[in-house]
C-alpha cells in the first residue's frame, strides 16, 4: 500500500489534475510494482495562502509529495532510483511542466505494521497475493482456497 499525500497551494490543481495524478500513481504502482489498485491511496491537501513556508518564507509555488510505501520494499539503489525518476516523469505534466517547485520523498514502513481491513497482506509473489491483485480487494486467508477454485 503506498500512501501518497500531496500538499499543494490553493487552486493549483484542478479536479482533472487530481484525477490524472491519482490515476497515474495508481496505474504505475499496479503495472510496475504489481500490486492491486485498491492498495493505492492518494490524498490531496490544498493549503490556503500563507500556510506553506519554505526556508522560513511563505510560498505559493511549491508542491510537496510525501509517499509511504508498505506493500513492496525497494531494497536496492537501482530500484529506488527507478522509483524516483519514474515518479518524477509521470508527475511532470501536472507539476514541473506547470512551473511549480516541488519536493518528493518516499518513506518505507515495515510490512508487519500494516493491515488491510484487519488482514495481514500476503507476501508478494504468492498465490494469495495474485488473488488480491486479480480480485482487487482483500480476501481473508481462510477464503483463499474456495476463491482460487473458481
Amino acid at each position: 500500500m503506498p500512501l501518497w499525500r500531496i500538499f499543494h497551494p490553493e487552486n493549483s490543481l484542478t479536479q482533472e489534475d487530481r484525477e490524472g495524478i491519482a490515476n497515474a500513481i495508481t496505474e504505475s504502482n499496479h503495472e510496475f510494482v504489481h500490486i492491486p489498485r485498491f492498495f493505492v491511496n492518494v490524498f490531496f491537501h490544498e493549503m490556503p495562502e500563507g500556510t506553506m513556508f519554505v526556508g522560513g518564507k511563505v510560498t505559493t509555488n511549491f508542491i510537496r509529495i510525501v509517499t509511504d510505501t508498505i506493500a513492496v520494499a525497494m531494497p536496492t539503489t537501482e530500484m529506488r532510483a527507478a522509483a524516483m525518476s519514474g515518479t518524477e516523469a509521470f508527475l511532470a505534466p501536472f507539476i514541473k511542466d506547470k512551473g511549480y517547485d516541488w519536493e518528493l520523498h518516499f518513506d518505507e514502513t515495515p510490512r508487519d505494521l500494516w493491515r488491510v481491513q484487519g488482514l495481514i497482506a500476503p507476501d508478494q509473489g504468492t498465490e494469495a497475493a495474485e488473488l488480491w491483485y486479480r480480485e482487487n480487494k482483500p480476501v481473508p486467508w481462510y477464503d483463499v482456497e474456495p476463491i482460487l477454485a473458481r
